[in-house]
């Protein structure tokens, strides 16, 4: 249910303080998840969500899944959110395949964990946080902007607030679209995720099935970060001759897949905002920063800036006010080094699998074996990606 905002009345020469503690700009999954994690607080969030304009035509299929690993999963547990295991799929093993044999498996029972991450159905997570904001009293849905004493903006990469305070966003773009799509199996997923780094030697490109559907399950997501103009070819192609491209990409992997939803496809970009706080605001999820997706942590890195958020404003000193510089500043500091760190690997990976010349192209195949067999190395690596 939509509310209007409550607003002193023009008529009265009283100064009023705002209606509202915060007002977050974005009601995506961080914009919710924020919204949900200070209401604990007790605090007055208005949650806003641009609405499409007059005529615009209808939102597509959303055909999203996202990889969270172990902190997003608790986070999302805490509020009792986390969906059911059928819009939840665990991950117990994954499969990295390189250009030329190279391959690096990740395997859960190694690591002595439940699942390296969860494959989640976006639309079903939405609508649990959907749910839950509707039954919380302190949030409050409003049908624009309305003044607080501190901003957060939740609206993605595409923000237009971003410029409101005056905050520059610098977008290098990687000549990449990103093709989603659905596809039953012939052969069961059995929890495992595959990724192949080049397929059929198309260097730069990364595509990745992801289980869905629960443990037994035999449908994936397809995340195939194509060049622009193959990514083009493919989404023109009709659904038979799809499918047809896919399973020769990845081998026939999984048997014969039937193409069972819509195909989105979205420009690829490395992007970040020049500062993320500011007096009365603050910035997270992808209005802050975006990373190519083929490490499958533009999500958790998200939700990682909410938890970070939230957790600093519930231990603010009384005496400080919600949008304090030097408060939002330790949000600031505290998440840039993450989320720089995964820039990095992110981008290295894929410079690293554009590069074409065959001496480069056998050694990185080569750094894959050497990894695969690393012991503890890879076993850091594999505790930091699950959010360990």
């Amino acid at each position: 249910m939509v509310h209007s905002p409550v607003r002193p009345s023009p008529r009265s020469g009283a100064p009023s303080s705002p209606a509202f503690d915060i007002c977050i700009r974005g009601g995506g999954i961080v914009g919710h998840t924020l919204a949900l994690l200070l209401a604990r607080d007790r605090l007055r969030i208005a949650l806003y969500t641009p609405k499409a304009p007059p005529g615009a035509a209808p939102r597509p299929e959303d055909v999203r899944a996202y990889a969270l690993n172990g902190a997003s999963r608790e986070l999302l547990q805490s509020l009792r959110v986390w969906p059911d295991e059928a819009q939840a799929t665990p991950v117990r093993r994954m499969e990295v395949f390189g250009d030329e044999g190279g391959l690096v498996q990740f395997d859960a029972e190694a690591q002595n964990l439940d699942a390296l991450n969860w494959i989640v159905d976006v639309p079903a997570l939405e609508q649990r946080l959907a749910q839950a904001v509707q039954y919380q009293a302190h949030v409050e849905l409003v049908d624009e902007p309305v003044p607080a004493a501190l901003t957060l903006v939740c609206e993605g990469r595409e923000s237009a607030t971003r410029a409101e305070f005056g905050v520059r966003y610098s977008a290098a773009a990687y000549g990449q679209r990103g093709i989603a799509a659905r596809f039953k199996t012939e052969l069961p997923h059995r929890m495992v995720a595959r990724q192949w780094l080049s397929p059929q030697d198309r260097q730069g490109e990364v595509l990745a099935l992801l289980p869905l559907g629960g443990p037994a399950g035999q449908e994936v997501a397809l995340v195939w970060s194509a060049a622009d103009a193959h990514a083009q070819e493919l989404q023109a192609l009709p659904d038979d001759e799809f499918a047809a491209r896919v399973m020769q990409a990845c081998g026939h992997a999984l048997g014969t897949l039937t193409l069972s939803s819509a195909r989105a496809q979205w420009p690829l970009q490395m992007a970040l905002a020049d500062r993320w706080v500011g007096p009365g605001f603050a910035l997270a999820g992808d209005a802050a920063h975006t990373v190519h997706p083929l490490a499958g942590q533009g999500l958790n890195l998200g939700l990682g800036d909410a938890a970070t958020l939230a957790a600093i404003i519930h231990a603010r000193a009384p005496h400080r006010a919600l949008g304090d510089l030097q408060l939002l500043r330790r949000y600031e500091r505290a998440r840039k080094l993450d989320t720089h760190a995964m820039r990095a690997a992110t981008d290295g990976l894929f410079q690293l699998f554009a590069q074409t010349p065959a001496p480069v192209r056998s050694l990185r195949n080569w750094g894959m074996q050497l990894f695969n067999h690393s012991g503890p190395l890879k076993q850091w690596v594999t505790r930091r990606a699950v959010g360990l």
